[in-house]
């Protein structure tokens, strides 16, 4: 089990001086995240435009919710890709697994017709790249000794791929809608995630017998017990979806119940849990207001899938040089932010050292960057088709990234380091849930966006996440004093 890590830490340097089993899971999680942005950047679009441009004519606040509740879904279901990963299959075999359904979803986007597609490829996909995102970096962590120094440098490639595949994607799923239809830009996200499996399907014999170990096996006496649930499950939802009580309206509204069950389910196992003791007991409650500006962060940056491709639809300027770039290429955006701004602020905080701000006025400047963000569109709001100019999208969603950067990293470092021992894996889980609910929150806030009304819309939004962020700083001496020595 050891070999191959001493092999990689020591021998192998042909991918950018890291281990080459590195660049089967780049390339697996690079092609997930093209094929992932990439239908999203087209999803909306398809289905509120009218039946005669392609589309399904969706109204525009249902399309919205349905794209939210998916974004939801998809972090929702990284808690089921662990508990597999951790139970049954191991991190490579429920990746590998993840990857093909994942497949499966795309496929059945760009083969199937009407709501039959979107229903049965959008739920593939969630349960796909929730496995996929759960257990991806658990892998990428079994390629590298403790005390390798690459470590960091892996892991900064390996983010690379992520935004690479995010940046791709809209440009090309998006060169479709206009000109061949929806379903062959949809048949370009499958294409991507095709050809990532089978990279990875070559490659996946070289990864280190860790990453197929299984932590904590379920016993063989509960399989039947743990298949029986599956089932009841899927026969729950269908008889639901049959009986009307789950519909395209109100999926995003499922959604955030769902998420918010389980987090307040999760936060009151783990704090009237005995396996812990006062001082990780008082961390969990210091990460309670870190979550809530988590989930008022992520229910406006996910708008840039929702509101933002409704207001890039009908308002953005999209001309360059003569010619209109798709609605989709507008999320590509972010993904360039990402990498070039990435580097920038990881040398910022290694250059600061301990006088670096702490978490939760990271976390609060997060929050009131991204409120700011929202009111930059006060000034165009109201305006007719083309009125906005592409720079100023730009420079909002350099806010976006910059917003995202002060918050998303940081939430994930903070999480492992307020964890308790006994709870770690759960309480990663609780941050996916802060992303899962902001996500579905995202797509339920649509109805309020009216395109001839706008102002009210950016201004209490934006408002809103300025005044949570501006509390927290209020809040940072005993925040900290909760976490006990952590930063």
């Amino acid at each position: 089990m050891g070999t191959p890590q001493q092999t990689d830490a020591g021998t192998e340097r042909r991918f950018f001086g890291q281990p080459w089993s590195l660049v089967h899971v780049f390339g697996v999680e690079m092609w997930e995240r093209f094929s992932f942005y990439g239908m999203q950047g087209i999803l909306l679009i398809y289905l509120y435009y009218s039946v005669t441009r392609g589309g399904l004519g969706l109204p525009e606040a249902v399309a919205g919710g349905i794209v939210g509740a998916y974004g939801g879904s998809v972090y929702l279901s990284t808690i089921l890709g662990a508990w597999v990963a951790d139970r049954l299959l191991g991190s490579e075999r429920t990746l590998f697994g993840s990857a093909i359904v994942i497949v499966a979803g795309h496929l059945a986007l760009a083969l199937l017709p009407g709501a039959w597609g979107v229903g049965v490829g959008l739920i593939l996909v969630a349960l796909g790249s929730g496995g996929l995102k759960a257990n991806a970096t658990s892998v990428v962590g079994t390629l590298y000794s403790p005390e390798d120094e690459r470590r960091d440098a892996g892991f900064s490639l390996f983010y690379l791929g992520i935004n690479l595949g995010g940046f791709l994607g809209p440009i090309l799923t998006g060169l479709f809608p206009e000109t061949l239809g929806f379903h062959f830009g949809f048949g370009v996200a499958a294409v991507g995630m095709t050809l990532g499996l089978v990279q990875y399907s070559f490659g996946r014999r070289r990864l280190p017998a860790e990453a197929r170990r299984v932590p904590n096996p379920l016993p063989a006496a509960r399989y039947p017990l743990v298949g029986l649930v599956a089932v009841a499950a899927i026969a729950l939802v269908v008889v639901l979806v049959l009986i009307g009580v789950i519909r395209a309206d109100n999926l995003s509204t499922l959604v955030i119940v769902c998420a918010l069950t389980a987090t307040i389910a999760y936060f009151a196992v783990i704090l009237s849990s005995r396996r812990i003791d006062r001082e990780e007991r008082s961390r969990v409650w210091a990460f309670l207001p870190l979550f809530i500006t988590s989930v008022a962060f992520w229910s406006l940056y996910q708008q840039q899938f929702t509101v933002l491709t409704v207001y890039s639809d009908k308002r953005l300027d999209r001309h360059i040089f003569g010619l209109e770039m798709p609605v989709s290429w507008v999320q590509s955006i972010n993904p360039v932010f990402i990498i070039v701004l990435s580097g920038a602020f990881a040398a910022i905080w290694t250059a600061l050292g301990r006088r670096q701000p702490s978490t939760p006025v990271k976390f609060a400047l997060g929050a009131i960057v991204m409120g700011g963000a929202f009111l930059l569109f006060l000034p165009f709001a109201g305006g007719g088709p083309n009125s906005t100019p592409l720079l100023a999208i730009v420079g909002i969603l350099f806010l976006f990234t910059v917003a995202e950067l002060l918050l998303s990293p940081v939430g994930l470092s903070v999480t492992t380091k307020l964890a308790p021992k006994a709870f770690r894996t759960q309480m990663v889980a609780l941050f996916f849930l802060s992303i899962s609910l902001g996500s579905a929150v995202s797509g339920w806030l649509v109805q309020f966006y009216d395109p001839e009304d706008e102002i009210p819309y950016f201004t209490v939004l934006g408002g809103i996440a300025i005044v949570i962020g501006i509390g927290l700083l209020l809040l940072v001496k005993p925040v900290l004093a909760l976490m006990k020595g952590v930063r």
